[in-house]
C-alpha cells in the first residue's frame, strides 16, 4: 500500500533507537523525509547513518539529526530552528521510573509531567497550526499501556501520560484541525522487544533472585500473542497512522500490545 506521504516532513522524538527508531525506520521507507532527535548524540548519529544506507537512498528520503533534550525549552528551540515546519510528529519521551508514590517528591511529579504530558503539547502547539495552513498533519504520541492498564508502580507515568491523552482528546476534536486534515491520535505501546524492556527485566531479576532468562519468560507468558512486539512492526503502526488512509481516524488511543488488556474497549 502506497501511504502517500512521501515527500512529507516528519519530527521523530526519542528517534536513536527502540519505538523511537522503528518509527523513524518506517516513514524513511515511505520515503518520508525524516528530523531525528534524541539526547545521546553518538547513538543518534549512528542511527540515522543506518537508515541512511539501509533505506533512504532507495526510498528518496533525506535523514536529518540533531542531538538536544526535546523536554527543555533549550532542546526545543534548537530543533525548530533547524526546522520549523513539520507534516508529522512523533512525540516520545522515556517513561519516568517506577516506585512507590509515597517517596515521590514535587521535583519528581513536575518532571515526570513536563516530559511525558507539557513536551508533547508544546510541540503541538508549534506545528499544528502550520499543518492546518497546509491541509494535512499528523501527530502521534508514543505513551504507554498503562493509559489503559494502569499499573500501581508506574504512578509518575499512569498520571503524566493521562493528563497528555486528556488533552489530546479535546484538541485532535477542533474542527480547525481536524476539519482541515490534521490527526492527532496517541499510540499506546505494550511490551516491545527493546533495550528498555530488558533493563526492565533486568531489575526485576535483581529484585526477586531470579535469573533475567526467568522473569523474560514469565512475562512472555502473559501476552497471548506469544512473544513480544517488534520495534519494525511498531513502526509500521505510526507510519499507517501518518498515512492519507488514516485521515479519518483521530483523537484515538490505539493500543499495540499483543492482546496483552483483556477488556472489550
Amino acid at each position: 500500500m502506497n501511504l502517500g506521504i512521501s515527500g512529507k516532513w516528519a519530527l521523530v522524538c526519542g528517534a536513536s533507537k527502540g519505538l523511537g527508531r522503528g518509527c523513524a525506520e518506517a516513514l524513511a521507507r515511505e520515503g518520508v523525509h525524516v528530523f531525528m532527535v534524541a539526547r545521546g548524540e553518538p547513538a543518534l548519529a549512528q542511527a540515522a547513518s543506518e537508515i541512511r544506507a539501509a533505506i533512504a537512498h532507495e526510498t528518496g528520503a533525506s535523514v536529518d539529526f540533531l542531538a538536544q533534550d526535546i523536554t527543555t525549552p533549550q532542546g526545543r528551540a534548537a530543533v525548530f530552528a533547524r526546522r520549523a515546519a513539520f507534516d508529522i510528529v512523533v512525540t516520545n519521551a522515556g517513561g519516568p521510573p517506577p516506585g512507590d508514590f509515597r517517596d515521590w517528591d514535587r521535583a519528581a511529579w513536575l518532571q515526570a509531567v513536563e516530559a511525558n504530558m507539557l513536551t508533547p503539547i508544546e510541540l503541538m502547539k508549534a506545528t499544528v497550526d502550520g499543518m492546518a495552513e497546509r491541509g494535512f498533519g499528523r501527530v502521534v504520541n508514543i505513551t504507554s499501556s498503562a493509559v489503559k492498564a494502569p499499573i500501581d508502580i508506574l504512578g509518575l507515568s499512569n498520571g503524566a501520560r493521562s493528563g497528555l491523552t486528556g488533552f489530546v482528546a479535546g484538541l485532535a476534536r477542533n474542527p480547525a484541525l481536524a476539519a482541515r486534515g490534521v490527526t492527532i491520535n496517541n499510540l499506546l505501546p505494550g511490551k516491545f522487544d527493546t533495550d528498555r524492556l530488558a533493563a526492565t527485566f533486568e531489575a526485576a531479576a535483581r529484585r526477586s533472585g531470579q535469573s533475567t532468562a526467568t522473569v523474560r519468560s514469565a512475562q512472555q507468558a502473559q501476552i497471548p500473542a506469544g512473544r513480544f512486539g517488534t520495534t519494525a512492526e511498531f513502526g509500521a503502526i505510526c507510519a499507517f497512522l501518518c498515512s492519507v488512509q488514516a485521515g479519518y481516524i483521530t483523537g484515538q488511543n490505539l493500543l499495540a500490545d499483543g492482546g496483552a488488556f483483556p477488556g472489550v474497549f
